[in-house]
């Protein structure tokens, strides 16, 4: 009678064991398409043996605990991945705006040194080859008004192209300060869901670890959408809590979250991304905000001194031609416009007043001197703002910019494959397999059936003890 009502029990447990299991699978199944959730098996274990009258006996089996199928190692590998994509991936939208902001088509296969102007068309490019062939038509005809005026016309549309185009540069850096800022509220927002997700599964792990399985899902899910902003660390605790950790300049750690608090907000001053306590100044080479401030601070720039410094040259050298003796308020480009931002016409100069030579009505050398600056090589090394013709120099400008666009595309597309490569083997550990689940989804199935049979037997003898022996 006693070993009746024993292997009932064990029949109860054993039930309750595949019951659970059944419904581990099932949650398997039903997350089969969330990257974000860790495969799941229950640990089966034996509640050990008593020792009988008859000799040993089973306490039969029971569902341990539930384990989560992950792999800390991958984890952190993925995030260090998925910052880089993110950093690559920023940079190359900034630059693809950048391009666009010049209003040039690039040819890329253009080598940055040519010789010629063949790398960049249309936009500024053309508006400076106009301006120059508009000094040699009035070169031609120096007393044609006609050919006067167009040349003033085609004089403001190249001040302008140079002013638009650095309007747009700027607006583009601009809108990158902007992305900052969105980026840094939501590494804030994401820190403190972090130290928050940290708390609960504190309080769930007291005497139980690793039994918040949800939790440390969604914790990191949020760790991995973290690392697109910022390189984050993880530090593990013995409590299933975690610290969040970034470098600084000498290497050392600066603690972001530490387990359920979060140590001084991050923030950005325009320069630098800082952190921690201290609020340090953060060193880090990949997530968005890297590359966002990568593309602002370089490429952007770059091309901006680089029109600087043309719009300079362009001033000094056309101004030192047609006002060859200096004369009070003679330029032709107002003298303090130096930037691609400032450049202008100087005030007051019209069709009527327009200098084509130093002579007579007829004479043309004021107009041949600025036309041959068309083809005119500077030089660095002798004072100059810029090396080349103004035309290759911009092409040289055009196609840096054209060159560090296409490398970033690149780029994007070698770490995208890694990081897929990285993300699979990890689902390999971790993902759900639909066939695998679905396997043990009958064979749980078939192991309760058949502890619900020895339920059902051990009932029907009891049954027959109690109520028909007696009979």
């Amino acid at each position: 009678m006693s070993g009746l009502f024993s292997t009932l029990g064990s029949s109860v447990k054993a039930l309750n064991a595949h019951s659970r299991a059944i419904e581990v699978a099932g949650k398997n199944l039903a997350n089969v398409n969330n990257t974000s959730y860790a495969r799941q098996r229950v640990i089966y274990g034996d509640r050990g043996t008593v020792v009988t009258a008859d000799g040993a006996q089973s306490l039969g089996l029971e569902a341990l605990s539930v384990q989560q199928l992950r792999d800390s190692l991958l984890d952190r590998q993925v995030m260090r991945e998925t910052a880089l994509k993110a950093g690559f991936e920023a940079e190359q939208d900034i630059l693809g705006r950048a391009q666009a902001g010049l209003g040039q088509s690039i040819d890329r296969s253009a080598s940055a040194t040519a010789a010629g102007s063949n790398a960049s068309t249309g936009g500024l490019a053309a508006a400076l080859d106009d301006f120059f062939s508009a000094f040699q038509s009035v070169a031609s005809s120096p007393t044609d008004i006609g050919e006067r005026q167009t040349l003033l016309q085609k004089a403001a549309i190249l001040t302008d192209r140079f002013q638009q185009t650095d309007a747009r540069l700027a607006q583009v850096q601009s809108d990158v300060d902007t992305s900052i800022a969105t980026d840094v509220d939501d590494v804030n927002r994401l820190l403190t869901t972090i130290a928050d997700l940290n708390a609960q599964i504190g309080r769930i792990e007291v005497g139980a670890p690793g039994t918040a399985i949800d939790l440390r899902d969604q914790r990191q899910a949020k760790l991995e959408e973290l690392a697109t902003k910022l390189p984050v660390e993880v530090r593990n605790s013995t409590d299933g809590q975690i610290q969040v950790v970034m470098k600084d300049a000498a290497n050392t750690d600066v603690v972001l979250v530490d387990k359920a608090d979060v140590l001084g907000a991050v923030a950005f001053n325009g320069t630098d991304i800082t952190g921690g306590a201290a609020a340090t100044p953060l060193a880090f080479s990949s997530g968005r905000i890297y590359g966002e401030l990568n593309a602002r601070n370089g490429a952007v720039q770059d091309l901006r001194d680089s029109l600087d410094a043309m719009a300079q040259q362009l001033v000094t050298s056309v101004n030192a031609a047609y006002n060859p003796s200096a004369i009070p308020g003679g330029d032709f480009f107002a003298a303090a416009g130096t930037t691609a931002g400032t450049i202008a016409v100087a005030s007051g100069l019209t069709a009527s007043n327009l200098r084509a030579g130093t002579g007579a009505a007829g004479d043309n050398s004021i107009a041949l001197a600025v036309a041959a600056l068309a083809s005119q090589q500077f030089s660095t090394g002798s004072g100059d703002a810029i090396d080349g013709t103004l035309g290759q120099f911009f092409s040289r400008s055009v196609s840096n910019l054209g060159q560090a666009l296409a490398s970033a595309n690149s780029r994007v597309e070698d770490q995208t494959n890694i990081s897929n490569l990285v993300k699979s083997q990890r689902d390999s550990v971790s993902g759900v397999s639909l066939d695998e689940e679905m396997a043990d989804l009958v064979r749980f199935q078939r192991a309760f059936q058949a502890s619900s049979r020895v339920f059902s037997v051990v009932d029907e003898l009891l049954d027959t003890v109690v109520n028909r022996l007696g009979n």
